[in-house]
């Protein structure tokens, strides 16, 4: 089936280039010029990747990312930005961003990275496993979503396919290379430090003190270990 891909950017010629681009690779394309428009045409339509500008008129990037993050939306995003410091980054991925390209990019790297992300969105829904609880928790993977007994958490694309692998791998080690093979795929940006940050925001979620985790533990110089049964 066709993939649906929204590109929210104000730049007219980045805007037209990357529609072509997309549509030459089969995919349908929907454009908005503005935060208030990419917010309407994300909540109107089944997309499969959002394309997003982080200085947009209205609303910022970030600020349409975390409202359809606010809302349980787990489309993948990939974000489009002049601003490429670490901080800036971060905070793309802190809001629910999945991926973070920094302006002026190269066109064969930008349409690599969207289908590695189509690719990994798949990968995502082939899980067996529909739904995993521990202490007091209730992962749903079909929906991407956590029950902590208070309120529905919302994952995005990188936190449910980590914690898909540390389940699935439960009480071993895994590797942060593993990691980024599976999760990033053959992206260029993400490196061992990009695992540790989404592991933290795991943390955040699970974790009763984040200083010293009971269940997501660092194994030093390697990787990371899942261990449901509070250790």
């Amino acid at each position: 089936m066709q993939k649906h891909v929204l590109i929210i950017e104000d730049e007219e010629v980045i805007a037209d280039v990357l529609e072509d681009n997309l549509i030459a690779e089969g995919y349908k394309v929907t454009v908005a010029r503005d935060g208030n428009k990419g917010l309407k045409e994300w909540q109107s339509n089944e997309l499969d990747l959002v394309v997003l500008d982080v200085m947009l008129p209205y609303k910022n990037g970030f600020e349409v990312c975390q409202i359809m993050r606010d809302s349980n939306d787990r489309t993948p995003v990939l974000f489009l930005s002049a601003l490429g410091q670490p901080d800036d980054r971060v905070k793309g991925l802190s809001v629910g961003g999945d991926d973070y390209l920094v302006k002026p990019f190269h066109l064969p790297e930008f349409l690599l990275r969207v289908e590695n992300m189509l690719k990994r969105k798949n990968w995502g829904q082939e899980l067996q496993q529909d739904e995993f609880s521990f202490a007091n928790f209730k992962i749903d993977f079909k929906t991407w979503t956590v029950d902590n007994g208070e309120r529905l958490i919302s994952l995005g694309e990188r936190e449910i396919g980590i914690l898909k692998l540390l389940v699935k791998r439960k009480n071993e080690v895994v590797s942060r290379d593993e990691i980024l093979d599976i999760v990033w795929g053959d992206d260029a940006f993400p490196s061992s430090r990009t695992v540790d940050n989404f592991v933290l925001k795991l943390r955040r979620i699970f974790e009763p003190d984040q200083t010293n985790p009971i269940y997501f533990h660092t194994i030093w110089g390697v990787g990371y270990k899942f261990t449901p049964e509070a250790k």
